[in-house]
């Protein structure tokens, strides 16, 4: 009983210069191509017809000419090189960060103003950057980060974790908003006592900022007794504006309602609040996910939150 006959083994390599050969005259031209030496070209032929067993240029007229099995074979192969071109050109895209897939989830303060701004100018020159960009609680930007389902998360008021990396990115505080026409308008700063008695909209005691809001009423030995309760800092600034009282939020929610008619005052015993990048731990950043963290932090500077 006879052996199968044994497939040949031909490398990518051999089928570059295979095809560099088909595209020039001389094996010195597609030396010149693919740089590398004349006869690492005449071997790799050599080689690669004694692999298939078959012959692919004759020498005429001191130029090789491609034999018509040789011309079958490379319409054959043309796609290949086609596939390569393609993908050494994705990798040095990737490599040089204007390629990929990016994947960001932010809270409300951080994505919905200083993140879109770091985005816009991130994909302005990357167009074959495709990104999933969403908005959630905090709880879920750090579960999703710690299992793969995000590259990078933003948040506040989070100084550490033990599942994530945690970066400060900026440090503000806390600022009291309220329509100019509303009584604390007037005032320089705003006070514990100041929102006792002028009544205020407050936030829930399961987000970190309502936590932060009532340890500065326990500091000043002041009731907690909010008109309005709400979970968000953004909705809380939000209604200030619709008149429906003063606030205390932080400084990126209170950005979003500057345009209503809102004015924001530091707001007394101050409340640090700090804008934090959340990375999944152990594992290696890309260039692309480097790219938009530049972007980020430059749209955090130039945001010139001061309180």
């Amino acid at each position: 009983m006879t052996e199968p006959e044994q497939k040949p083994d031909i490398s990518l390599r051999l089928l570059e210069i295979f095809g560099a050969m088909m595209r020039c005259d001389t094996t010195v031209e597609a030396a010149e191509q693919l740089g590398i030496s004349q006869p690492a070209v005449s071997n790799g032929i050599r080689q690669l017809e004694s692999q298939l067993g078959v012959t692919l240029f004759e020498r005429l007229h001191r130029r090789l000419e491609p034999t018509e099995e040789a011309m079958l074979l490379f319409e054959d192969v043309r796609p290949v090189f086609s596939m390569l071109r393609n993908f050494s050109a994705r990798a040095r895209a990737m490599r040089h960060g204007t390629s990929g897939r990016l994947r960001i989830m932010s809270t409300p303060p951080l994505g919905n103003t200083v993140a879109p701004v770091a985005l816009a100018r991130f994909l302005k020159d990357r167009r074959d950057v495709s990104v999933a960009y969403d908005v959630r609680r905090l709880e879920h930007v750090i579960d999703a980060v710690q299992n793969g389902a995000a590259d990078i998360g933003f948040g506040l008021a989070l100084e550490r974790h033990p599942s994530v990396n945690i970066e400060t990115l900026a440090r503000t505080h806390m600022v009291a908003v309220a329509l100019k026409e509303h009584a604390l308008a007037a005032k320089n700063e705003v006070a514990v006592g100041d929102l006792v008695e002028h009544g205020f909209i407050g936030l829930e005691a399961e987000s970190r900022m309502g936590q932060m809001l009532r340890n500065a009423f326990e500091r000043d030995g002041a009731p907690y007794e909010p008109r309005v309760e709400v979970r968000y800092c953004a909705t809380a600034a939000l209604l200030a504006s619709a008149g429906v009282g003063a606030a205390v939020v932080d400084p990126y929610s209170a950005m979003q309602q500057f345009s209503h008619g809102l004015v924001q005052r530091p707001f007394q015993p101050p409340c640090e609040v700090a804008a934090v990048m959340i990375t999944r731990k152990g594992v290696p950043r890309s260039r692309l996910l480097h790219g938009f963290i530049a972007e980020m932090k430059r749209a955090i500077s130039e945001a010139a939150i001061v309180t």
